[in-house]
């Protein structure tokens, strides 16, 4: 069994949802302890008791300390298994959040996997369906992933009750190499807005168009939804650009009570940075992509405008559990990162 203290680097919940989906793909046992250290309050949440208990179904584990604010936690895997399952956040927990533990288990299950995850879709401190979708996925499907993403209600703090689908079809990955990103070339986006007033979108939409018009054509798309396509209010923007060889992106979620320009010029803010410092992968993105790069049958490489202390973190425990040699150097403006596994 391998012993991860939980509080190391950013001491977050990423470090347990990574930890476990490790040890069901390589079978190997992991005890964390120290959950969630640097959070108030730290130990487990139900998104990360629900992250959890989807990768324990999947793999059949054996899990101890699976209780809400439990600061400890020691799972046994069995053997991957494909087919269908149904998780509940039961509340405005992010699935987002939930599928960076499920996805990487799911493309080793051996046959396909469909799951249907119920919470939030769009909720702070976490990856916007949208971003999930139009950045993510595409930049794992340029490393062979097959993964249908389909969205059937959205849902926001604090009921949750968003909807979506997901069929993984297994595959051995291959990895990631952006070594530059060149012009780019379109900008794209969506700014949605549920049960609240169309004006909101269309603000963050001009907001954004306004501040990326000098980079490249820009076309972001508005979305108004009604209570038939969300529970509750909310509200996000995703923003995309396409260079010759990269996907760089950027993201936001409404808040109550901030501006919609204020919103909008925060995520477009970061895509600029990312694009003018000579980025492959956005700030988030370049986090997000470790854990497949490192389970990838072949080297990946990417310029990152910096990396996270989320990022930081994830690469430690990769190591920790895998063969795996990183190399980070200085490029320019940004840091270039090389992975190479086994």
């Amino acid at each position: 069994m391998r012993d991860i203290d939980g509080s190391y680097g950013e001491g977050g919940g990423q470090l347990l949802r990574t930890a476990c989906a490790l040890a069901a793909i390589t079978g190997e046992a992991v005890r964390l302890h120290h959950i969630r250290a640097r959070r108030a309050p730290p130990g487990l949440a139900p998104q990360h008791l629900t992250a959890v208990k989807a990768v324990a179904a999947l793999c059949e584990a054996r899990v101890e300390g699976l209780e809400l604010r439990s600061p400890e936690l020691s799972f046994h895997p069995g053997k991957l298994r494909g087919g269908e399952f149904h998780f509940d956040v039961g509340t405005a927990g992010s699935v987002t959040l939930v599928l960076q533990a499920l996805l990487p288990a799911a493309l080793h299950a051996g046959v396909p996997v469909r799951i249907q995850l119920a919470g939030g879709t769009d909720v702070r401190a976490a990856p916007p369906l949208d971003y999930l979708r139009h950045v993510l996925l595409p930049l794992l499907a340029q490393m062979g992933a097959e993964v249908r993403l389909t969205l059937r209600r959205r849902g926001y703090y604090p009921r949750g009750g968003g909807l979506v689908e997901i069929v993984v079809q297994p595959r051995v990955l291959n990895g990631l190499r952006l070594e530059t990103a060149g012009p780019v070339k379109q900008i794209r986006g969506i700014a949605h807005v549920s049960n609240l007033p169309m004006h909101i979108a269309t603000r963050m939409q001009q907001t954004a168009a306004r501040l990326l018009a000098d980079i490249a054509p820009v076309e972001i798309e508005q979305q108004i939804l009604g209570r038939d396509q969300a529970i509750g209010q909310g509200g996000a923007i995703v923003l995309w650009a396409r260079t010759d060889h990269a996907l760089i992106g950027s993201s936001e979620v409404a808040q109550r009570g901030v501006p919609a320009e204020f919103i909008a010029g925060t995520a477009a803010q970061a895509l600029r940075e990312d694009i003018v410092s000579g980025a492959t992968l956005d700030l988030h993105a370049s986090d997000q992509v470790l854990i497949y790069c490192a389970l990838s049958q072949g080297p990946s490489c990417f310029r990152a405008r910096t990396l996270s202390s989320h990022a930081h973190t994830t690469l430690w425990l990769l190591q920790k559990l895998l063969p795996l040699r990183v190399v980070t150097t200085p490029a320019d403006a940004a840091t270039h990162v090389d992975i190479v596994p086994g």
